[in-house]
């Protein structure tokens, strides 16, 4: 979630970054390559674009939405059980 302008700037140029890949990809790869390697990408892109347009949609005076609980955070437990 983008919480201020800077998070905003470093999101939109990730995007920039993500869709630049993705265009060399559609001219220097097969179009099965192609499939694979732009998939995730497109998806990334997908999901900042849209926290890009919620921040955007608030005006500078609303607090940001509170993150759900455990949101963004990782347990310590990482081991595995057989």
């Amino acid at each position: 979630m983008i919480e201020n302008d800077l998070e905003l700037k470093v999101t939109q140029e990730r995007i920039a970054k993500f869709e630049s890949w993705v265009a060399q990809f559609r001219v220097t790869t097969s179009p099965a390559e192609f499939k694979l390697m732009s998939g995730a990408y497109l998806a990334e892109i997908e999901k900042m674009h849209a926290e890009v347009m919620e921040y955007l949609g608030r005006h500078a005076s609303e607090p940001a939405p509170a993150k759900a609980a455990g949101a963004g955070h990782r347990t310590q437990d990482t081991e595995l059980r057989i």
